[in-house]
């Protein structure tokens, strides 16, 4: 893994966006987001040639910028500049081939090592298609975990953010089956901490109020659906809450999201990802932000998949793209000030 040096002195962070999947929506996203005025500096990795496909497919001006024009966010719109990854095969959008995975794994590389060597300030990224990697031999279970493992973050947490609502996970992608020996007591303790230290420290809450969710159906049922809440969850919340913590909870999932509810709290934290992430999209699909929390580097993402059914038609929304290179943005900015 590379060694981490000291991030760059400008105010304006330069931020790298990863093209994730060559046949899904992610080098539209980049080719409408060339088309954008923006006052942050951004740089795009992935092939040139899949760059100037996509953007002939979508009817678009295109020009692949040198990399020194990074330093400038006086960008021609239609431009971008690039950090070139060649492709592995060529790339149809909408059908997906193994042969380019070792392709999205250089691209999350090159962004991940760059943000670790201090070049870039943040990296987003696009969608990538998990069966299609292990398709072709490459264990890969999502960027939170492959994050983790390449910049050897001790523990790491998932959090989706869209305006004032934030849900993070205590567990990411697991079977159903597999979540409720996944919920000890040291795996949730890491996981209140990398989120409450985060919450402070990248999110300016000082204070943070946060709703941790009940595992089984009512919150246990006082112990007739399942003891987790009980001999875990409760146990930990409280003893947190004695060192001045603001936690409440274990809160019944199939309440704990009215909206009345969450302005209380500034962040919830869902037991699993099928308990938390329904909610969050079906509030603000499109425009939410997943962030990777417990990271030595700050990273985000868009809040959907790669939509092949859409890749090179044009009617991919930006939307969610925009939002995380606007949250990147004040993470980096707030990490390059902080001491």
């Amino acid at each position: 893994m590379p060694s981490r040096t000291l991030r760059p002195t400008s105010r304006a962070p330069l931020i790298a966006i990863t093209t994730g999947e060559p046949a899904g929506v992610g080098p539209d996203l980049c080719i409408l987001l060339a088309q954008r005025k923006s006052t942050t500096r951004l740089i795009a990795i992935g092939d040139p040639g899949l760059f100037e496909q996509r953007a002939r497919a979508l009817g678009l001006p295109w020009r692949a910028l040198p990399l020194s024009d990074a330093r400038s966010t006086v960008v021609t719109p239609g431009s971008l500049p690039v950090l070139a990854i060649p492709l592995e095969a060529p790339a149809v959008a909408g059908k997906l081939d193994p042969r380019n995975a070792p392709y999205v794994l250089r691209v999350l590389e090159a962004a991940t090592d760059g943000c670790l060597e201090g070049r870039f300030d943040a990296m987003v990224t696009a969608p990538v298609h998990k069966g299609v990697l292990n398709d072709a031999g490459i264990a890969f279970t999502g960027h939170t975990e492959f994050l983790a493992t390449r910049t050897g973050a001790p523990h790491v947490v998932m959090m989706l953010v869209a305006d004032k609502l934030r849900v993070a996970l205590a567990t990411t992608h697991l079977a159903v089956k597999d979540i409720a020996r996944h919920i000890s007591r040291q795996n949730l303790e890491q996981t209140l901490r990398v989120l409450h230290h985060d919450l402070i420290t990248r999110f300016g809450i000082m204070a943070p109020r946060i709703a941790v969710a009940g595992l089984n159906p009512h919150a246990g049922e006082g112990g007739h659906l399942g003891r987790e809440e009980i001999e875990i969850i409760a146990p930990l919340i409280e003893e947190l809450r004695g060192r001045g913590w603001h936690l409440s909870g274990p809160l019944p999932a199939d309440t704990l999201f009215r909206r009345e509810q969450l302005v209380e709290f500034d962040c919830v934290l869902a037991m699993y990802h099928d308990q938390g992430l329904p909610v969050f999209k079906h509030a603000s699909f499109g425009h939410g932000v997943n962030v990777t929390l417990g990271l030595p580097i700050v990273r985000t993402s868009v809040d959907h998949g790669t939509a092949l059914e859409l890749a090179g038609t044009g009617k991919a929304d930006p939307g969610s793209l925009f939002a995380a290179i606007e949250l990147a943005a004040e993470l980096a900015r707030r990490a390059m000030i902080s001491p």
